[in-house]
């Protein structure tokens, strides 16, 4: 046999099932199936004919599902597999088996009209909701009869959801279901479409424009006025009863409503256009903001300024959107919120948005209107930024923030403009993972975001006096360090090219010796050759194969996030008797040993500084982020580090564990190198910080972070283990010794 015969062979072992007409199409399904499915996809795929072939009800519904189900996967996702083939086995032990065939045979047109497992979802929800509810049974005893009118719906599905969305389907159903409930004979005139009221009542439902009857259109629209190739997501606005969904996009497509209703003299392919004009807009205009500090408020007001922005560079090059635009946007009357009994923070930033779109708004709003003044100063010889509608919006919220914002009840009416997204693609946490943890995924953004600007964070304090915190107590404010000069950390490793030599020979055993897989490579270390005999099959067969037929590997089993925190107080520039450089630079040798070791490892690894100028002024300072790699970026700032105030050291732990939480690793770990206990000019109990810092330790190690200190005090035996504990410290008393040690202490906390 030849390998492709071989390979089929294995494929029909594993399809259970004894029917003679498999065995003529065999080949050609499992063609199909290994164009458009993945190798679990094909498992799936296998076991799931296997399971409608074992319901007893003929060759047919094995036929269509073997046919039909790797197009559909295709489409809508793999899941669907195993959906289908239960909801048939669910089926086939009711009394409703024989509308197997008809439930089979009117999926491949749901799924091309419908075009997401979501949607899917859905739809079957519908469906079985019907056929549970028209099931009936004969009283006093334990039977049931089919459903009257499944079997008839399901031969009017594919011309339903050609004039339906999915949530007319669902009315339309649910008033034949509730009207016709014990009348079998009516219940099937019903749902033939042959009744009256059933014609009526799909008039009804029939209503706007449909999604999937102009996604051609909407594509051209999209390559012809933005230049930009989108993947389009439908969803349906009748299943949320939560929240009302909203536009979005983000790296898997835009999503939009599958229906959009004529709503003031604006049909509703237009309405369509307006919301893929305003997610491509964003798209070509929106920078990325740091979230982190800022109230939901603040970060509804970013929005509402930022959207005003980017509909004015819409209207900039395509004017004549301008009176969609002034349709589809609601007009709030000033003096409508009554600011006594609800909050009316929405109401505000309507009318802010209405006052930009509307030259002729008529407000009379002082607030309003010094805003809209300013929002126009931005945007007069430029595009003005994203960052400038940020500060602007804060700005706004500050000054017209009322006592009554807080108030439970919130004025949603004439405020929501549907045609505007939700803004999700805006905003990045920093304190949240973001980086993928297998290999498969598309690679991320190196944009570093940088956080100067930040609205302050605030935190407790422990007092040891009274056994209790002080509610945020501490204001820390952090930054991206400013860069200095690359060049000066290379000649720092040049200077330390025995030491690193060293280090390398020690690293290298400490590398993890286990391998990963990392299949779908188009260059590689070896073949892979299941995709390759799979490319060949395509190639054969007249198809393109996939290149993707190399694998290599990558270590694994070695799995820290480790965290450097620097005490870059004003003590750093003193100079240690029998040295030539101060603390600060020995600081800047280690730790630039200490980076360019841990990026031989691979370790997640992240640098930042800190210092304190009373309670009311610590400053964090971002060098190394855990996504950046140890590149010139990184060593500009590390070589711009500066010494400067106090150590308030509590606060800064506290907030360097934000980020080491966000890390999905199965080691965390904490390095604080500092030459000198806590204290800030502000205290004048030495206890009191000590404590706080050893809290702050506590802390920590509840949320399972390891906390280590490296101490260049020669004092350090007084007070640290009453911070740290008896093995959470090193004190290096040969300052001079810092650079070789520093690495050495890491790969012994690590190996």
């Amino acid at each position: 046999m030849t390998t492709k015969e071989l390979e089929y062979a294995d494929y029909r072992d594993k399809l259970k099932c004894s029917f003679e007409q498999i065995e003529d199409c065999f080949d050609d399904y499992m063609k199909d199936a290994l164009r458009n499915l993945t190798n679990k996809g094909v498992e799936d795929y296998l076991s799931g004919a296997s399971l409608v072939c074992m319901i007893g009800r003929g060759w047919e519904p094995v036929s269509i599902y073997l046919e039909e189900m790797p197009q559909m996967a295709k489409r809508v996702g793999e899941p669907i597999l195993e959906i289908v083939s239960k909801h048939v086995w669910d089926m086939s032990r009711s009394p409703n088996g024989k509308a197997i065939p008809p439930f089979m045979q009117c999926l491949p047109e749901a799924s091309r009209r419908l075009g997401t497992l979501e949607q899917m979802q859905h739809f079957f929800d519908i469906l079985f909701k019907m056929l549970d509810s028209t099931t009936t049974s004969v009283h006093g005893h334990h039977k049931t009869h089919s459903s009257q009118g499944f079997l008839v719906l399901l031969e009017q599905i594919p011309f339903l959801l050609s004039q339906l969305s999915l949530e007319g389907l669902k009315n339309w159903i649910e008033y034949g279901v509730r009207n016709y409930h014990n009348h079998p004979e009516r219940q099937k005139d019903y749902f033939s479409l042959q009744s009256a009221d059933s014609k009526a009542m799909l008039q009804r439902e029939r209503h706007g424009t449909l999604y999937m009857d102009n996604e051609r259109k909407l594509d051209m629209y999209m390559r012809s006025m933005w230049q930009q190739e989108e993947y389009f997501v439908p969803y349906s606005s009748g299943f949320d009863e939560l929240r009302k969904p909203q536009p979005y996009y983000d790296s898997l497509g835009m999503r939009v409503p599958d229906v959009y209703d004529d709503i003031d003299g604006v049909r509703g392919i237009n309405r369509y256009r307006i919301t893929l004009a305003h997610m491509a807009a964003h798209k070509r205009w929106t920078e990325r903001q740091v979230a982190d500090n800022l109230s939901p408020f603040q970060r509804v007001a970013v929005e509402a300024f930022e959207d005003s922005r980017i509909e004015q560079l819409i209207l900039r090059e395509y004017p004549g959107l301008k009176k969609y635009f002034l349709a589809l946007h609601p007009t709030p009357i000033e003096g409508d919120c009554d600011s006594e009994k609800e909050s009316c923070v929405r109401h505000r930033l309507a009318m802010f948005s209405r006052a930009i779109l509307d030259e002729n708004h008529g407000y009379q709003n002082p607030d309003i209107l010094e805003y809209v003044e300013k929002f126009w100063d931005a945007l007069k010889d430029s595009e003005s930024s994203t960052k400038e509608m940020l500060n602007l919006a804060i700005s706004f919220t500050a000054k017209t923030r009322r006592q009554s914002d807080l108030a439970p009840k919130v004025r949603f009416e004439n405020t929501e403009v549907d045609y505007r997204d939700d803004n999700r693609h805006m905003w990045v946490f920093i304190e949240e993972n973001d980086e993928a943890e297998d290999d498969t995924s598309e690679p991320q953004s190196s944009e570093v975001i940088e956080p100067d600007g930040l609205p302050p964070r605030h935190y407790h304090e422990w007092d040891y006096n009274t056994s209790s915190y002080k509610p945020d107590w501490v204001t820390l404010y952090e930054s991206l360090h400013a860069p200095g000069n690359a060049s000066d950390i290379d000649k720092i490793l040049e200077k330390h090219s025995a030491l690193a030599n060293y280090l390398k020979r020690i690293l290298d055993l400490l590398k993890p010796q286990y391998y990963v897989r990392q299949r779908y490579q188009e260059e590689g270390s070896e073949l892979d050759l299941d995709v390759a005999i799979r490319s060949l099959i395509d190639l054969k067969s007249g198809t393109q194969p996939d290149p993707r037929i190399n694998m290599s590997h990558r270590h694994d089993g070695r799995d820290f996030a480790v965290l450097l925190l620097m005490d870059l107080s004003a003590s750093l520039h003193d100079i240690p008797d029998g040295c030539t450089q101060s603390i600060l630079e020995l600081s800047r040798e280690a730790v630039t040993l200490l980076g360019w070791s841990i990026e031989q490892l691979g370790d997640k690894f992240a640098i930042a500084g800190f210092h304190s100028d009373t309670r009311h002024n610590v400053r964090y300072h971002h060098i190394k982020g855990f996504s950046e790699h140890w590149d010139n970026g990184v060593k500009a700032r590390l070589a711009a580090i500066e010494a400067g105030f106090s150590t308030r050291m509590g606060a800064a732990v506290r907030h360097a564990s934000h980020y080491l939480e966000g890390q999905k690793a199965d080691k965390k770990l904490l390095l604080i190198l500092t030459d000198g206990e806590p204290a800030d000019i502000d205290v004048t109990d030495e206890k009191l910080l000590i404590e706080d810092t050893h809290k702050a330790v506590d802390e920590l190690s509840s949320k399972g972070i390891y906390t280590h200190c490296i101490s260049l005090d020669k004092k350090a035996d007084d007070y640290i283990q009453d911070i740290f504990g008896s093995s959470g410290y090193t004190v290096i008393d040969n300052v001079e010794k810092l650079p070789e040690k520093l690495p050495m202490l890491f790969t012994a906390l690590t190996s």
